[in-house]
């Protein structure tokens, strides 16, 4: 196998059957998250009923991340992802079931409402499981010398699903209706529970197995925050995730802003994820290990710039083409991001820091959901855009000059380090 091989990873049967599984599931990831944004809007044409969404997802995320990242270094990462793809699956069809017309026409606004936050807020708390799992299962299927490959091309089949999620999602809406949608998120899902069964089951690597909670956590929190690369890119990925992201209140643009309906929001989001996804394929043939740092710096600088863009634009199309510039950028630091945790976290606390992980960025995502509503229905959602995306610059520049470690930060000593090892 050739060393700069693009296809490395791509050459495992286990991982390609990992692949397929997550496009599955992040594909109806996408849809839900769609059309359940809709579905709650329409019925109160209130932003901050979409800030209370990302609230139910971001308060179980957050606080059980610590924990979840202990149970997964504890226990068996096939038959633990299996469980909670299909405890999704149950959130899945309880959301189509709100969506019915015997529901709708039965229920109280009120009551279809508290029962979707609900189940958001169950999703809330699996999710804080599937980053670690994904995190170490990847280490398990794939040899250490093709992690970066491995990384790259995983990331790149999530981005891959949610753009297809998103526009498939929103486009649904309108060819099949809202519960429909859901009913094909409920399938989605199900072939995921199936495809998980195709990969063997893992080796426990942690030594420790039974230590105590406690201590099993305040060693994954010190190594993260004595790692001043890890620690770096997580809180500037954090920062402008949380002011940068516009996802939540896309559909307040769909609807009022441009005009543009179910079918545009599908687009919308889809071209934030196409934008990822072009540039994570770039990446599997131009490395980003050297400069890292800096690169990392710039592709969050652009996202900001977009972001503005996006907010001040009233043409369609030009909002379109903002959103893929900042899905670029987006896709870089992900790539980025991905590749210093793989290469720079121990084995045997990969769950740990993938939750740590989580707590910065992935929850980051629901507070930003959050920050979106609250600053939509203070400022309105033109000027909470903007607000955001300078924010997101000011961060920037903050960090790279406080941070020279993250600024001058190069992974190529290290790409180097693990071609030659296992």
């Amino acid at each position: 196998m050739a060393k700069t091989d693009p296809y490395a990873a791509l050459r495992i049967k286990e991982f390609n059957i990992f692949l397929l599984l997550r496009l599955f599931l992040v594909f109806g990831w996408s849809m839900q998250f769609i059309v359940i944004e809709w579905q709650v809007y329409s019925l109160t044409k209130d932003p901050w009923s979409l800030a209370l969404i990302g609230a139910c997802e971001f308060i179980p995320a957050f606080f059980m991340a610590p924990f979840s990242g202990h149970i997964v270094d504890q226990k068996e990462k096939r038959n633990l992802l299996a469980l909670c793809i299909a405890a999704f699956s149950l959130i899945s069809l309880g959301l189509f079931l709100l969506t019915t017309n015997m529901v709708i026409t039965s229920w109280s606004t009120n009551r279809i409402l508290y029962s979707i936050y609900a189940l958001v807020f169950f999703g809330g708390f699996m999710r804080s499981f599937f980053g670690p799992i994904i995190f170490s299962l990847i280490a398990l299927i794939v040899p250490k010398k093709i992690y970066p490959n491995a990384a790259t091309w995983s990331t790149s089949t999530w981005k891959t699903a949610a753009v297809l999620g998103a526009l498939f999602g929103g486009f649904f809406i309108g060819w099949m209706g809202v519960p429909s949608t859901l009913c094909v998120v409920f399938v989605l899902v199900i072939i995921a529970f199936f495809l998980t069964f195709l990969i063997k089951k893992k080796p426990i690597l942690n030594k420790k197995i039974g230590e105590s909670v406690k201590e099993s956590l305040k060693a994954g929190v010190l190594f993260v925050f004595h790692n001043k690369a890890i620690l770096g890119a997580l809180t500037l990925d954090m920062i402008a995730v949380l002011f940068g992201g516009t996802v939540a209140i896309l559909v307040i643009f769909a609807q009022d802003v441009l005009e543009v309906g179910s079918q545009g929001l599908g687009i919308l989001n889809a071209s934030i994820s196409l934008g990822s996804i072009i540039t994570m394929f770039v990446t599997t043939y131009i490395p980003i290990s050297k400069n890292t740092g800096k690169k990392l710096l710039v592709s969050i600088f652009i996202f900001g710039l977009s972001m503005i863009g996006f907010g001040l634009s009233s043409v369609f199309w030009v909002s379109v083409l903002m959103l893929f510039i900042s899905g670029a950028a987006d896709g870089i630091s992900m790539i980025i991001r991905q590749t210093i945790l793989q290469l720079k976290t121990p084995d045997d606390m990969r769950g740990r820091v993938s939750s740590v992980n989580s707590m910065f960025v992935g929850s980051s995502n629901e507070l930003g959901a959050v920050e979106s509503g609250v600053a939509a229905k203070i400022l309105g959602p033109v000027a909470a855009v903007v607000f955001g995306g300078t924010m997101t610059l000011i961060t920037v520049i903050a960090i790279g000059i406080k941070n020279p470690v993250l600024r001058d930060l190069d992974l190529t000593a290290d790409m180097k380090e693990n071609k030659t090892s296992k």
